[in-house]
């Protein structure tokens, strides 16, 4: 199933009432809630107007190098290639995990950033937290306000283009708490972010998160649902997601 928008006013328009999933519109948070078993989500395409989030895109790529946040060939920057680099504000880098007692590098750029004592362990890494940047805690205030808590951390995931991407998981890890709120902000490209049942693969709900958009996910939906970033070969711009969240 997939979630469309209305050019005009934004409301979605395909959710089909077989599903029997329902939404409305809070006006309070401007935000769209969808309400499904197990969870909830709450949805707006827009909630960084252009402007500002094309500030943000730059800012998180800003660089001494002088090289072009939005016109550089990232790609020449895998693996260790990436540490030659000196971002100013987010401090990107490149992993890698073992599997068959070989390094692979992530099928994308990662940073960690938040309060200096909330170190995050997740596909075997763990990560201790760089320092928050004015950005990103600007970004943070916002987006508390409309998730009714307060964040400590947060995983920035960069797709340099549509051959990265992030396989099903779930963010349940036990640093989480029992049942977290995970706030998501995407600049740059449009990617489909896609959620399916644990216990039914073939139930998948899409949303396409644009420049601008913020989901965050609530409710039991990290127990029941897994949630994906699926490869886009046509896509081949930069795109910066960024998912706060509290480290328990």
């Amino acid at each position: 199933m997939n979630l469309f928008c209305n050019d005009d006013n934004f409301l979605p328009i395909a959710l089909p009432s077989t599903t029997g999933y329902d939404y409305r519109w809070v006006e309070s948070i401007k935000m769209f809630e969808i309400n499904i078993p197990n969870g909830k989500v709450l949805y707006n395409p827009t909630y960084f107007d252009k402007l500002t989030s094309d500030y943000y895109l730059k800012h998180l790529l800003a660089n001494s190098n002088n090289l072009e946040p939005l016109k550089t060939d990232w790609r020449l920057f895998e693996k260790e290639k990436l540490d030659a680099i000196n971002f100013v504000n987010i401090g990107w880098h490149h992993d890698s995990i073992k599997m068959y007692c070989k390094d692979v590098f992530l099928p994308r750029y990662s940073a960690w950033h938040g309060d200096s004592d909330k170190p995050y362990t997740y596909s075997g890494l763990t990560l201790s937290p760089k320092p928050w940047y004015t950005g990103l805690l600007e970004i943070k205030k916002k987006i508390e306000i409309t998730a009714n808590t307060e964040f400590n951390s947060v995983l920035l995931n960069w797709y340099r283009d549509g051959a990265d991407y992030i396989g099903w998981h779930t963010d349940a890890e036990r640093e989480l708490g029992k049942n977290p709120i995970i706030g998501s902000v995407n600049f740059g490209a449009t990617r489909n972010f896609q959620i399916r049942r644990i216990d039914n693969n073939a139930e998948i709900i899409s949303f396409p998160l644009s420049h601008g958009t913020v989901l965050i996910m609530m409710g039991e939906l990290q127990h029941f649902w897994q949630h994906a970033v699926p490869k886009e070969k046509k896509i081949n711009t930069t795109r910066i997601n960024l998912t706060f969240r509290t480290i328990k």
